[in-house]
């Protein structure tokens, strides 16, 4: 099962929790055991695993992340958004899930999250689900 699914940011930074669009899609799959990669096509967006109990946790790594990565270093890039770009190759395009017994296997306060660099943009993100044959 492949899926296409739009996003709108609406922040120049921000985390965006996407975890009930991955289980709707698990759900419709009817896959019981298998795995999901989601793939982020953005230069300047990114995508991780990360806690979502606390909403602090998303403000502290944004925030490090600005103060690592600042917009307004000395960049070549003609498009003045270097620092998205840098941004989005630390955290990476994809991630991939187990699914058992359907359910996402993840931690109790885990989620997965779309991390925009360089918004607010329409953007989109794919997910893949593949069934275990074993």
């Amino acid at each position: 099962m492949f899926e296409s699914i739009e996003i709108k940011s609406k922040e120049k930074i921000e985390m965006i929790d996407i975890m009930d669009s991955i289980k709707e899609a698990v759900t419709k799959s009817g896959v019981r055991h298998g795995i999901i990669v989601v793939y982020v096509p953005h230069s300047t967006a990114g995508i991780t695993v990360n806690k979502n109990y606390d909403p602090v946790v998303e403000e502290d790594i944004m925030n490090r992340m600005n103060e690592l990565i600042p917009k307004d270093g000395h960049y070549q890039h003609i498009e003045g958004n270097s620092a998205a770009h840098i941004k989005a190759s630390i955290f990476g395009s994809s991630v991939t899930l187990i699914i058992s017994n359907g359910h996402i296997e993840l931690g109790m306060f885990q989620s997965v999250f779309f991390c925009e660099f360089d918004g607010p943009r329409k953007r989109k993100y794919f997910i893949k689900i593949m069934k275990d044959e074993h």
